[in-house]
């Protein structure tokens, strides 16, 4: 049997997808063959090929089947002194463990077509002599704002990982969104699939028996309102599908302002950037402990919230218990 260790470039990926990417001539058909008969395992159990995978997980096949392709080169950003200041600039936390950013709205996480400047590729600036690349652990859409983690080693990597699998991890996001829900605290539960769309992918609502289908789970709770017109409201995700919240808003009746990929048009007065905002991430911390991290709101939400009255409570600084 080989191994294969999940790197970041194949985190939330479909395990099919992933072992057709770094397999060749690894057929679906072979895939399913190999799930099947139970020679395939994902961290040591047997799995289904709509499985996602995760940094640090592992996959164990027949040596036959594996032949990995050869890794593409990362993509590296040119810095210089004031993109060195921007980036440093994000920290909201760091200790011999993590590190923790304030991801700017608009700022991707990761490379991809057209996308020139992204976190994975300033990673190596963010060494600060230690002996490792940090690493990313989980991701943010492109248009969101807010808390992102990295690890700073292997062993870190490994260790929030498994806090994200085992489902440890507290993250709130803010958001404001189109009109008011009826019911102002409430769990959204609907299952999600990942539909490609030829470049980008969304997500929809799946039915439960379809084998795309992944289970999403999302805690809402209104916060303010300004009549029936726009409300802010508090998101407490218990999964990590694609594009979650975006699609659980629009199922609500209430897509999130500034999304028009979900139907949240823009709108006069407000800037046409997507209003959600990771804000706050609580996590076991690889040394021990629990780790509590709070973003500022972006230029743009904070603009949303003048105009529409809203309060927002003071950023906390970060707090390790």
């Amino acid at each position: 049997m080989t191994e294969l260790t999940i790197p970041e470039t194949g985190a939330e990926m479909r395990l099919d997808r992933y072992l057709r990417r770094e397999i060749p001539g690894l057929t679906q058909g072979a895939i399913q063959k190999l799930l099947r008969t139970g020679k395939i395992r994902l961290n040591g159990a047997r799995t289904e090929a709509n499985a996602r995978l995760a940094l640090g997980d592992i996959v164990r096949l027949p040596e036959t089947a594996a032949t990995p392709a050869p890794r593409r080169e990362r993509h590296v950003v040119k810095m210089d002194a004031a993109r060195q200041r921007e980036l440093e600039a994000m920290i909201l936390y760091q200790d011999e463990s993590v590190i923790v950013l304030n991801k700017p709205a608009g700022l991707a996480v990761q490379g991809g077509s057209g996308i020139a400047v992204h976190i994975d590729g300033m990673l190596d600036s963010l060494r600060f002599e230690a002996a490792e690349r940090p690493k990313l652990v989980h991701r943010l859409d492109r248009d969101t704002s807010g808390v992102l983690l990295l690890a700073r080693n292997g062993r870190a990597a490994q260790k929030l990982a498994t806090a994200f699998r085992g489902r440890t991890v507290e993250k709130t996001y803010w958001a404001l969104i189109v009109g008011v829900p009826d019911i102002l605290e409430g769990r959204i539960d609907l299952s999600l699939k990942r539909v490609d769309l030829g470049g980008t992918s969304r997500a929809e609502p799946a039915h439960a028996k379809d084998p795309d289908a992944q289970k999403a789970i999302t805690d809402y709770r209104v916060l303010d309102y300004a009549g029936k017109k726009f409300a802010w409201v508090q998101l407490s995700p218990h999964t990590g599908r694609m594009h979650q919240l975006r699609a659980h808003c629009f199922a609500l009746g209430t897509p999130i302002l500034g999304d028009a990929a979900y139907g949240g048009m823009f709108a006069e007065n407000f800037s046409p950037q997507l209003h959600l905002h990771a804000r706050q991430l609580h996590i076991p911390h690889p040394e021990g402990g629990f780790l509590t991290v709070e973003a500022p709101l972006p230029t743009h939400m904070r603009e949303a919230f003048a105009y529409l009255g809203f309060s927002a409570p003071t950023t906390a600084p970060a707090r390790r218990s």
